[in-house]
């Protein structure tokens, strides 16, 4: 099952050319995302809309899109063509990364005008009739710009292939983008993830710190919010050689010896997520020479950081920050913890 997601600034014609696109590919189905958006209109309170100024904003909004996708292929097969704007690294790593976790490949197409042919198309784009209409589409349109220049450089053209379609017309695009997916041109998003839990998952994170005791924290592409280097133990596997095989998968850091157990934590279920034992090792300290070996992100890891107890309160959502602090405090006292939802019992 494979998606064409086609990318780029309001005004470049995604949806146009997606339109002609699935007339190229064979078996192909499109889906627009601004549908779940609508559908949203009339499912939360209009309070809560309010709140944030785009639907992609709205965590519900990003797993309707993944889940729509998954259904649609499931029901359908073959391609789906997907024309819909991601501006924010964070998004596109979660749907992506969510979409990877079923198994759904993705090819990333950057429709990409020069900037002044951009603002023409924006001009001179028919929007429905409605009081201010026009005005709140244009500058809608123009207000993105920015955040698109933004992407651009920090990591939109890294991570699709572009398709300058200045001087194109929608069924030119089409033709460029399906002969590049055919020919292999395009190649597969390489961010991975691994299936979603359907039962309660043991998962084991390895604390490593600096020279100045620090620890180390990673930002993964497939799931919010700051966390140490680890992952899901798998069937037959030692939970503290899963960590292990995880710091070496992310980092490029080997351990030689098995690191300390820490904490063992039970975190509760929380629908949709089943929770599980979350245990955390004791990688122990990085001189400077090893922690400059550190690998850049990749596929799994937007970032990565050493931070203290206190910046680490700022980045962790709070389970983790619990679990780190009793951690520490084990580290300390040389004697392992028992927790439940972050909170030592025993």
């Amino acid at each position: 099952m494979t998606v064409v997601w086609i990318n780029g600034a309001f005004g470049a014609g995604k949806t146009a050319t997606a339109r002609e696109l699935i007339d190229l590919i064979p078996n192909s189905t499109l889906f627009d995302p601004e549908v779940i958006g609508g559908a949203l209109t009339h499912l939360l309170p209009p309070k809560h809309l309010a709140e944030v100024g785009d639907f992609q904003d709205l965590p519900i909004w990003r797993r309707l899109v993944i889940d729509t996708v998954a259904a649609m292929l499931t029901e359908l097969g073959g391609t789906l063509v997907v024309p819909m704007t991601l501006l924010r690294q964070e998004y596109r790593d979660e749907i992506f990364g969510g979409l990877a976790a079923r198994r759904i490949t993705v090819r990333h197409i950057l429709l990409a005008p020069a900037e002044t042919i951009l603002r023409e198309r924006i001009a001179g784009r028919e929007v429905p009739p409605a009081p201010d209409g026009e005005i709140r589409t244009r500058q809608w349109s123009d207000d993105h710009i920015e955040p698109y220049r933004h992407a651009l450089a920090s990591w939109l053209t890294a991570d699709a292939h572009p398709v300058d379609n200045s001087v194109l017309t929608p069924y030119e695009t089409a033709a460029r983008i399906a002969e590049a997916v055919s020919a292999g041109a395009v190649a597969v998003c390489d961010i991975v993830q691994t299936p979603e839990p359907t039962a309660e998952t043991v998962a084991a994170g390895v604390l490593l710190f600096d020279e100045e005791d620090r620890v180390l924290l990673v930002d993964p592409t497939y799931k919010a919010g700051w966390e140490f280097p680890g992952g899901v133990v798998e069937p037959g596997e030692a939970p503290a050689r899963a960590g292990m095989r995880e710091v070496a998968e992310e980092t490029g850091i080997r351990l030689n010896d098995v690191p300390r157990l820490l904490v063992v934590d039970w975190e509760a279920p929380a629908p949709p997520a089943f929770g599980g034992l979350r245990l955390l090792f004791d990688g122990g300290r990085l001189d400077a020479a090893e922690a400059g070996r550190l690998l850049l992100p990749g596929p799994e890891l937007r970032d990565w950081r050493f931070a203290g107890e206190q910046e680490a309160a700022q980045l962790l959502p709070p389970v983790r920050y619990e679990r780190l602090r009793w951690a520490l405090r084990a580290r300390e006292r040389g004697a392992a913890l028992y927790l439940e939802a972050g909170v030592p019992v025993g």
